[in-house]
């Protein structure tokens, strides 16, 4: 039995998915898309980073790719044999997201965005060395004990935003109280551990001989937890200078 608390990957996706006659999935083409996704990613932040993106195009262009990338996260995830196309665009349409969300916060934390970049990428490396060194295992009461947080996290960020709709909210998830602080560091391990189950899931999945497309699947899961990653660092950052500045 295999459990990611990332949705996008699912047992079931490998069980109905496997390799028909196709080309198998492999550890290093899920790797080489991973990047190439990373990539779009990092360009389209970019074009919105350098201020390529007029004022009064960006931010609905904002809400426009904050839409398009739910929905297409959504097909991807219902829909694996699209990921080869839904892959790229739903990269892009998050670099959109992700540049005009870095640039609101940098204005207000200068420096803020660059550690946060640093540190994605530093936990990322630092959980994929603990996971093929065996330093961290993804054993079936760490995955059980992963989902259900994610899955907490998921309600209360839900609940949340419908309290928003009636000019309500939950304080500690937003302020930076020393509460908000540790739910903030609780959110980023939670994320951060989300990153093991997806090595250790793709790992499995190229071992069953799933279809080559699934490298392209394989590396959305990543690209999700990677974008939740960076966004609750950014936040817990955010907090932290915050704080530092009263």
């Amino acid at each position: 039995m295999f459990r990611s608390g990332n949705p996008a990957l699912t047992q079931k996706s490998f069980d109905v998915h496997r390799a028909h006659g196709d080309e198998a999935m492999t550890l290093e083409g899920t790797v080489n898309k991973t990047g190439m996704s990373l990539l779009i990613l990092l360009a389209t932040a970019a074009l919105v980073w350098n201020g390529l993106f007029p004022t009064e195009i960006l931010y609905p262009a904002f809400f426009a790719a904050l839409i398009g990338g739910f929905a297409v996260a959504m097909v991807t995830t219902f829909k694996p044999t699209a990921a080869p196309f839904t892959t790229p665009l739903y990269a892009a349409l998050e670099g959109l997201v992700l540049g005009t969300i870095s640039m609101i916060y940098e204005r207000q934390f200068p420096g803020i965005v660059i550690n946060a970049v640093g540190l994605t990428f530093g936990t990322l490396a630092a959980l994929l060395l603990a996971y093929r060194t065996r330093l961290i295992r993804a054993t079936e009461n760490f995955k059980l004990g992963v989902f259900a947080a994610t899955g907490g996290i998921a309600i209360l960020y839900m609940v949340s935003m419908v309290m928003g709709f009636f000019g309500r909210s939950i304080p500690f998830i937003h302020q930076g109280t020393p509460l908000g602080i540790l739910f903030s560091v609780f959110v980023v391990i939670i994320a951060a551990l989300n990153l093991v189950l997806d090595f250790d899931f793709i790992e499995r999945g190229a071992a069953q001989g799933a279809p080559k497309y699934m490298e392209w699947y394989g590396a959305f899961g990543l690209l999700v937890t990677l974008v939740w990653l960076y966004l609750e660092i950014l936040r817990l950052l955010a907090k932290l200078q915050g704080r530092g500045r009263r």
